[in-house]
């Protein structure tokens, strides 16, 4: 066993509830590796964990942390993919924020040499959950509208950039202090709150796809810009964590999926979960890793806090200004 440092959420709660501890991590399973993690994924799972608000999730208490890059420090018996100092990204859901944790083997994906740590950290969750929605879920297409709500956060930034190679047209929400920079890469966006974009829509004949990651009442609005033939792909449902509320979203999802069930209605729904068992797992992951290796696409990163730090991250979340993914540095200097 060897002594490590992890987040520990002990019961759900509010942000006092969360602490860095002291603990150890057993040798790697058979078909595991152990990593060393560099960086952790951050975003409204994290939150919505620490509330115990994320539908069939595990119970406290319990480690957080989506997903992350780190080197391979020891390997299980029967795990022979990766020689020690691999650098490899995963999806974990759990246990990311950890200085070593053990994960099965094949849902490790090593991070080519030469790419940024920094920008692979956010691939297994952010860019995952965007690149599948864009081009399995929806299959997104030259000349359609797209309308992204939250343009500039860490999975919106990454639709509007997909969505974009894909040749479509691309429209969404977003604070009104990242407009110019989101219109110099392409977008069109809109105040969320003063409902502009729902007529703005409606007069261009509705959106192809409109990917909403809020959820609750903003499922109703969403539907309501499809175009006769439009999709409505729900994903996250993050809206009471930017509220301050509590709220379980299994209620809002389950609306939603039933409205796409209307056999007299050319619009569909659904909602988008992420997951490592999918079978287009690991063949996105390497097709976002060559992306980012070649140059094709950039992800930004719109800011970093130490493990140490864990309170203030879950404080600050969907605050501040600049686009892109948030990361947690886990490995110590």
């Amino acid at each position: 066993m060897t002594a490590i440092r992890k987040v520990l959420i002990p019961e759900f709660g509010d942000v006092d509830v969360v602490r860095v501890i002291d603990d150890v991590c057993e040798p790697p399973p058979p078909g595991h590796v152990q990593i060393a993690t560099e960086y952790s994924g951050f975003s409204g799972a994290d939150i919505n964990m620490r509330k115990g608000v994320i539908p069939f999730m595990k119970k406290a208490p319990l480690t957080p942390g989506y997903c992350l890059v780190g080197k391979i420090t020891a390997t299980g018996k029967g795990a022979d993919t990766f020689k020690l100092g691999d650098v490899v990204a995963v999806l974990t859901k759990y246990d990311a924020e950890a200085t070593l944790v053990n994960q099965p083997e094949k849902y490790c994906i090593k991070v080519p040499d030469g790419v940024d740590h920094q920008q692979a950290a956010a691939l297994p969750c952010d860019w995952n959950t965007g690149y599948s929605m864009a081009l399995r879920t929806a299959k997104v297409s030259k000349g359609q509208r797209v309308f992204v709500h939250g343009l500039s956060g860490a999975v919106g930034f990454c639709l509007l950039t997909i969505c974009l190679l894909q040749g479509a047209e691309v429209y969404g929400t977003a604070s009104e202090r990242n407009h110019a920079e989101l219109k110099s890469r392409g977008a069109h966006p809109f105040v969320y709150t003063n409902k502009d974009w729902i007529q703005a829509m409606k007069a261009l004949g509705g959106a192809d796809v409109v990917f909403d990651p809020l959820g609750y009442d903003s499922f109703d609005e969403s539907f309501s810009i499809l175009s006769k033939k439009g999709m409505l792909v729900g994903f996250g449902a993050n809206k009471q964590s930017f509220d301050g509320g509590e709220g379980s979203p299994i209620g809002p999802v389950m609306k939603l999926v039933a409205r796409g069930l209307n056999p007299m209605c050319g619009k569909s729904t659904t909602f988008f979960g992420l997951s490592r068992d999918n079978s287009y797992y690991t063949e996105n992951m390497e097709n976002l890793l060559n992306m980012l290796k070649t140059g094709e696409i950039t992800v930004p990163i719109k800011n970093i806090w130490d493990m140490e730090d864990i309170q203030a991250a879950h404080r600050e979340w969907g605050a501040g200004s600049g686009m892109g993914s948030l990361l947690i540095k886990v490995a110590r200097d």
